[in-house]
């Protein structure tokens, strides 16, 4: 550090160089943390997935792919991998469902209402996952005493559905989690477009569904797919709410982690699991990006474009 001070104060330094060099001392606890806390497990986690675990528990040589062989072709572990992806998918389809008539809220409505509707969104991400997580397994109890149960039994139906422990309440429930993780940026995507567009698909006689499905949202994409992105991640990676309300029939990669850590203690196993969800984590934030950025280019380009008259034939 004596030596890079020096080298800063000394007249002679070219000033770019000062300035990289400036730049790097800034940078380099930043840096650090994110090696020792988050490469370096990373490459642990990778060297304990491919090693062998003797007898003892002791885990060394020799080297091997037995556990992600087990991990791909057993039906039990190949399931549970099948099922966390569905999940994923399916929370961020029912989320995208949900958020874009409360961000056309935000962004269109009266002051009054886009605040409310804030505040509901906003609101949950003070409480903790597991508070929340415990409500919905009181909503969505099997027997009559669940929220959801009871309603159905007041209207006159006699069958009860049983939803708690399947995969349909994680999907519920992780909408709920990571809702506001969504909605916030495409709110945000939604501010950016110009109104005029909006007007003059209108005026060309389009109606508010082709207006919502042609213009809004190719225009939103960037923010939708962003928030996509984070809650597909997230829910691939979560624990909390498939441990505490999906059951055996709702079990996820996270759950399965758990198991071969701390019941069967098999830390091969549970490194091959948690590298195998590291990079589908990796994998939805590369492809996420990629089309962020490939549709913000897109609407950057339409929006410097100078105003065209557009047939009436081709909005409609």
């Amino acid at each position: 550090m004596d030596a890079i001070s020096t080298m800063l104060k000394s007249s002679t330094v070219n000033p770019r160089r000062r300035k990289q060099w400036l730049a790097l001392v800034m940078a380099l606890p930043s840096v650090s943390f994110l090696f020792f806390f988050m490469a370096l497990p990373a490459v642990i986690l990778l060297s304990y997935s491919v090693m062998t675990q003797s007898e003892s528990g002791s885990i060394g040589l020799p080297l091997t792919l037995e556990h992600y062989h087990r991990l791909f072709t057993g039906d039990t572990y190949l399931g549970i991998l099948y099922q966390t992806m569905f999940i994923a998918v399916a929370t961020s389809l029912l989320s995208i469902l949900m958020a874009y008539p409360l961000a056309l809220t935000i962004i269109g409505g009266s002051k009054l209402m886009s605040r409310i509707t804030i505040i509901v969104v906003v609101a949950p991400l003070m409480v903790s996952v597991i508070v929340r997580t415990y409500g919905w397994e009181i909503l969505l109890s099997n027997g009559p005493q669940g929220g959801v149960n009871y309603l159905i039994h007041q209207l006159g139906f006699s069958t009860l559905l049983q939803l708690l422990n399947t995969k349909w309440a994680v999907i519920i429930a992780s909408a709920h989690v990571f809702l506001p993780l969504l909605v916030l940026p495409l709110a945000s995507s939604l501010a950016r477009i110009k109104p005029g567009y909006l007007e003059a698909a209108r005026m060309l006689g389009a109606s508010s569904i082709v207006t919502f499905l042609r213009i809004t949202v190719p225009l939103s994409l960037p923010g939708l797919m962003a928030g996509v992105t984070i809650v597909f991640t997230l829910t691939s990676a979560s624990y909390i709410t498939p441990a505490m309300i999906g059951g055996p029939n709702g079990m996820m990669l996270g759950v399965l982690l758990e198991q071969q850590v701390n019941t069967v203690y098999d830390w091969p196993m549970g490194a091959a699991i948690g590298f195998v969800m590291v990079a589908i984590a990796l994998t939805g934030h590369i492809c996420g990006n990629a089309l962020t950025q490939r549709f913000s280019s897109t609407t950057s380009a339409v929006s410097r474009q100078p105003s065209q008259k557009i047939p009436a034939g081709d909005v409609a």
